[in-house]
């Protein structure tokens, strides 16, 4: 398995650079933002090519802009430099994220999952979750592709009665009406 790159997950996204001595401001795409003031490197990739690994000098949390994190990479030590790192994805290694409650998922663990009711007949797949908005209660929605077209299935623990992520599947217990709402 020599070379062969171990799984990442993407916890942040270059946006532009912050300063005049080669930061950039991220936007942040982790639950857990706190973590990245801690990371001493992390992987930088453009999409295509292999990610690079590089040293993080500093990071800090700012609010502003509905919150982003301020980073600092070895080697990015002017406007020029910073203005390369615009658009790279930062990523760290999957085994590296953070452990969730029980009954928390990431949403690229559930993306994917074939969903199955209880006759085990095949529900859909995952396709995305879908989150309601800060001032609604509720709980996330599974977005399904399904022989019938798109299901949406809520992501309660009523309904999603076994949820496992390593074999990609989700087990549910649909209540009356949900089936004929999504056909």
């Amino acid at each position: 398995m020599a070379g062969q790159e171990s799984p990442r997950v993407t916890v942040a996204r270059i946006l532009r650079p912050h300063g005049r001595r080669g930061e950039v401001a991220a936007e942040i795409l982790s639950s857990f933002p706190e973590r990245l003031t801690r990371l001493s490197s992390a992987a930088l990739w453009d999409g295509t090519a292999p990610p690079r690994q590089t040293a993080i000098r500093s990071c800090r949390l700012t609010s502003s802009r509905g919150g982003q994190a301020i980073l600092h990479f070895e080697g990015s030590s002017s406007i020029s430099d910073a203005e390369k790192l615009v658009g790279l994805e930062v990523q760290i290694p999957l085994a590296d994220r953070m452990p969730l409650p029980p009954g928390s998922y990431y949403v690229n663990d559930l993306i994917g999952c074939e969903v199955r009711d209880k006759d085990d007949a095949t529900v859909g797949r995952v396709r995305d979750v879908q989150f309601t908005g800060e001032d609604v209660a509720g709980a996330p929605l599974l977005v399904l592709d399904s022989p019938g077209g798109e299901w949406l299935i809520p992501l309660a623990q009523e309904i999603c009665v076994h949820v496992d992520t390593a074999a990609r599947r989700i087990e549910v217990v649909l209540p009356e009406g949900l089936r004929d709402l999504n056909t």
